[in-house]
C-alpha cells in the first residue's frame, strides 16, 4: 500500500518518559516479529524535533537499535544537517555508525568522512578522514576554493566546539599549511577562546610585519584580545583590547606596547577607554580617555590620525523640558609648533536648561543656568608666544540666561516672529595682565522677523514655496573686557542668517543693530525630490569689527550667502554653498555630492576657503575629496579615498582597498599613502592584506556565491 502512516509509540530506552514518542510514515510497513518493524520506501521518521528519511529502516525493539539504509537525511532540529549511505543507530538518534557520510553545521560548514560516530546522547560527533570546507563546489569539479583535510575531527554541540587533528590547509587543492591540532569554535558560537584572523600590515617607517590577535573569553560579559605584532623594521608591539558589560553599562579598554627604531631604547604605547552606563531616572554616564607616549605613534600604528587629544566623563539627562549635562575635559595637543603648557589644558563644563510655555506671553520660554571654565598649566601672565593669549590665562565663568520666543500668522499668510535673549555672565580671570581679574556683563538681544511665503501646485502634485524673510536684530555694543576663548570659529550660511547671535559659545556676542535679509525656496514632487535654495546677506548700522574678513562676516555689508541643494531619496545628492564678496569673488566655497546607485556609491567634493589668521589657518586651503565604492562584481568591492591639495597641487592622502567575499572566504587588500609630514611624522606608506576562512563561529558575514567558470 502507499504512503500508509502508523503512529507508534517506541520505547527509546528504558528511562524514556512515556510521552517520548516516534512517528513513523513509510510506503510499506512489514511486522517480521514480535519486535522487529520494517519500514520500506519514503521512510520518515520524526523525534524530539529531529526528522529522519530514508529508503528502508529495520526497528528491532530487543536492541532499541535503527538500521538504516540510505540515502540518508538526518536533520537534527538546530540547524544541523546529516547525510549518509548506510546507518546504525539508536531509537532516539543519538548513539551509532554511519558511513560515506556528509555533515553540514548551520548550513555553512560542511565535512565530509568516510564514517561518523555519534555517542554521549549526541553530544559528540566524531568523523573519520575528514575534508572540511564552506565553499560550494562548482560543476565538474571535486575541489573546493579551499578545505582542511584532516584524520579525525569530533564537534562536541555542548562546548560548540570542533577539534581536528593531523590536519591540513588547502587551497584550490594545494597543501599550504600543516596543523597537527586545531580547534575552532563552530557556527552557533559567536565568541571562544582562540586565534582570530590574522592580518598582514607592511609600512614603509615600520616594514612589514604580521598581526596574530588571541581572543580570551574570560565569562560570558568579559574578554581580552591580545595581538602580538612583529615588524621587519625591528619593531616588536603587544596590542591589547578589554572589554566588559554590566547590567547597566559596557566599557572598552584599547592600548599597546612598543619598542622600536623610531625611539630606539624607550618604550611607546598608548592607552585609552570609553564606557558608557545608564545610572538610573534618566541620567546617562559616559566617559573616554586616551593617553600616548609620543606625537608620532598613534599615526605610525595606524590607530587614529587625531592631531588633538580629548578625555572627558560626562553626566547628561534629557527630559521633555529640561537637559542637563556635567562634564570635565582633559586636552592633548599633538600638532607641531603647539606647546600643551599654553593650550588649554583642562575644561569643566556644567548646563541645566528647562523650557516653559509661558501662560502671559504666549510662545515659548526657556531658562538656563551655564558654569565654564578652563585651566593652562603655564603660569606666565604675558603673551610670550605671540599667539595673542596670554601663556597661562586660566577662566572661570557663571552664567545665567533667558530666552523667549512666539510666532503669529494673519490672514493674508505672512508670518511675524520675535525672539529676545537675555544673558548675565560672571567672569574670573587669572594670570592675565590685560583682562581685569572679575568682569562681568549683561546683555539683551531682540529681533523680529518678517516672512511671507508663496506657494504654488502644480498638476503633478509637485509643490514650490518662495519665502522672503527681513529681520531686523538689535544687541549691545561688545565688552571688550572679556576675552573670548570659546568663539574664535565663526561660520556663516543657511543655517544661521536669521540668528540672533552667530557666536557658538558664550564669551563673545554678536553686538549692534543690523537686518538679516534673504529668500528661501524649496521644491517638493510626489516621487520624493527635493530642491531648495537660500540667497541673503547681513546689513548693518555699525561695522563693530567682531569679525574677520574670511568669515564673510566682515564689515557694514557681509557677503552674499548662496546656497542650493537637490536630493532624491537614496540616489542623489547635491549641495552647493558660496560666501560671495563685493565684487562676486568667493572668500569660502563648497560643493558636495552624493550618488548612490545598486553597483556604485561615490561622495566628495571641493572646498575653498581663504586662510584666517583669526582661525589658526595660515593659508588658503583648496582640496578636493573623494570617497567611491564599487561593486566590481557579485564578490568584489573596491573602496578608493582621495584627498587632492590644490594649493601646493599634490595628493595630501590616498587609499585603495580590495575586499573579495564569497560563501567562505574573505580577503581584503588595502593600501594607502599619507604624504604629508611634520618633524615628527614622515610620510609614509601602509600596505594590509587579511584573509579570513568563513563559516566558522564568529566569522564575518558570507557573501554570495562565487561565479563558476563555464
Amino acid at each position: 500500500m502507499r504512503r500508509l502512516l502508523l503512529a507508534l509509540a517506541l520505547l527509546v530506552a528504558a528511562s524514556a518518559r512515556a510521552e517520548d514518542q516516534a512517528t513513523l510514515v513509510a510506503d510499506q510497513v512489514t511486522v517480521q516479529s514480535q519486535s522487529v518493524l520494517v519500514a520500506t520506501g519514503h521512510v520518515e521518521v520524526f523525534f524530539n524535533g529531529q526528522h529522519l528519511t530514508a529508503s528502508a529502516v529495520t526497528y528491532d525493539q530487543t536492541t532499541d537499535r535503527l538500521s538504516i539504509t540510505g540515502p540518508i537525511r538526518i536533520d537534527d532540529g538546530t540547524g544541523n544537517l546529516v547525510l549518509a549511505d548506510q546507518a546504525d543507530l539508536s531509537a532516539d538518534l543519538t548513539e551509532g555508525v554511519m558511513t560515506s557520510a556528509r555533515f553540514m553545521l548551520q548550513q555553512k560548514l560542511q565535512i565530509s568522512a568516510s564514517q561518523i560516530q555519534r555517542s554521549g546522547q549526541g553530544r559528540y560527533t566524531a568523523m573519520r578522514q575528514v575534508a572540511a570546507s564552506s565553499c560550494s563546489i562548482c560543476e565538474g569539479s571535486t575541489t573546493p576554493l579551499w578545505e582542511i583535510r584532516a584524520r579525525e575531527v569530533v564537534h562536541d554541540t555542548q562546548a560548540q566546539q570542533i577539534w581536528f587533528s593531523d590536519a591540513s590547509l588547502r587551497f584550490v587543492g594545494l597543501p599550504v599549511m600543516y596543523l597537527p591540532m586545531m580547534r575552532v569554535p563552530d557556527p552557533t558560537l559567536d565568541r571562544a577562546t582562540g586565534f582570530l584572523t590574522p592580518k598582514i600590515r607592511t609600512t614603509t617607517a615600520l616594514g612589514s610585519g604580521v598581526l596574530l590577535p588571541y581572543f580570551i573569553a574570560l565569562a560570558p560579559n568579559r574578554d581580552l584580545t591580545l595581538t602580538p605584532y612583529v615588524t621587519s623594521g625591528g619593531g616588536a608591539t603587544l596590542n591589547m583590547r578589554y572589554r566588559q558589560a554590566f547590567t547597566r553599562g559596557t566599557i572598552i579598554v584599547n592600548g599597546a606596547m612598543t619598542t622600536d627604531q623610531t625611539l630606539p631604547g624607550d618604550a611607546r604605547g598608548y592607552l585609552a577607554a570609553t564606557g558608557s552606563f545608564d545610572l538610573g531616572r534618566g541620567y546617562q554616564l559616559a566617559f573616554h580617555g586616551i593617553t600616548v607616549t609620543d606625537d608620532a605613534y598613534l599615526v605610525d600604528y595606524g590607530i587614529t590620525e587625531a592631531d588633538r587629544l580629548d578625555s572627558s566623563v560626562e553626566i547628561t539627562r534629557v527630559q521633555r523640558n529640561a537637559y542637563f549635562s556635567g562634564a570635565l575635559t582633559g586636552l592633548h595637543s599633538l600638532r607641531e609648533g603647539e606647546s600643551n603648557t599654553t593650550q588649554p589644558a583642562a575644561l569643566s563644563d556644567f548646563v541645566l536648561h528647562r523650557r516653559f510655555l509661558p501662560a502671559l506671553l504666549g510662545g515659548e520660554g526657556g531658562f538656563e543656568m551655564q558654569a565654564h571654565s578652563l585651566y593652562r598649566p603655564s603660569d606666565v601672565s604675558a603673551d610670550t608666544n605671540t599667539d595673542g593669549i596670554a601663556d597661562g590665562r586660566d577662566m572661570a565663568r557663571l552664567s545665567f540666561k533667558g530666552n523667549w520666543r512666539r510666532n503669529w500668522t494673519f490672514d493674508n499668510g505672512m508670518q511675524l516672529s520675535s525672539g529676545v535673549d537675555a544673558e548675565a555672565d560672571f567672569y574670573r580671570i587669572g594670570q592675565d595682565d590685560y583682562y581685569p581679574d572679575q568682569p562681568y556683563r549683561g546683555t539683551a538681544t531682540g529681533g523680529l522677523a518678517l516672512r511671507w511665503p508663496f506657494v504654488k501646485a502644480d498638476a503633478k502634485g509637485a509643490v514650490q514655496v518662495i519665502e522672503p524673510v527681513v529681520q531686523i536684530v538689535s544687541a549691545p555694543n561688545p565688552d571688550s573686557s572679556i576675552p573670548n576663548e570659546d568663539s574664535a570659529l565663526v561660520e556663516f550660511d543657511e543655517s544661521n542668517l536669521f540668528s540672533l547671535d552667530r557666536f557658538p559659545g558664550a564669551d563673545a556676542f554678536e553686538g549692534g543693530t543690523r537686518l538679516n535679509l534673504g529668500v528661501n525656496y524649496l521644491r517638493t514632487s510626489p516621487a520624493g525630490w527635493t530642491a531648495g535654495a537660500t540667497a541673503g546677506r547681513v546689513l548693518r548700522l555699525e561695522d563693530l569689527d567682531q569679525f574677520s574678513e574670511p568669515s564673510g562676516l566682515s564689515g557694514q555689508s557681509s557677503d552674499w550667502l548662496l546656497s542650493w541643494s537637490v536630493d532624491s531619496p537614496g540616489h542623489l545628492g547635491l549641495l552647493s554653498r558660496f560666501l560671495l564678496n563685493q565684487d562676486l569673488t568667493p572668500s569660502k566655497a563648497e560643493m558636495l555630492f552624493r550618488i548612490q546607485r545598486p553597483k556604485i556609491n561615490l561622495s566628495g567634493g571641493y572646498r575653498y576657503i581663504l586662510a584666517d589668521i583669526a582661525e589658526n589657518r595660515d593659508q588658503d586651503v583648496r582640496e578636493l575629496v573623494l570617497d567611491s565604492t564599487y561593486a566590481m562584481t557579485g564578490n568584489w568591492t573596491a573602496h578608493l579615498t582621495n584627498r587632492y591639495d590644490l594649493v601646493s597641487e599634490s595628493t595630501a592622502q590616498a587609499g585603495l582597498q580590495m575586499t573579495y567575499r564569497n560563501e567562505c572566504l574573505l580577503v581584503d587588500l588595502s593600501v594607502s599613502r599619507r604624504y604629508t609630514s611634520s618633524t615628527s611624522i614622515e610620510p609614509s606608506t601602509d600596505f594590509g592584506l587579511m584573509v579570513e576562512l568563513l563559516g566558522f563561529g564568529g566569522s564575518a558575514a558570507q557573501g554570495p556565491q562565487h561565479q563558476c567558470r563555464k
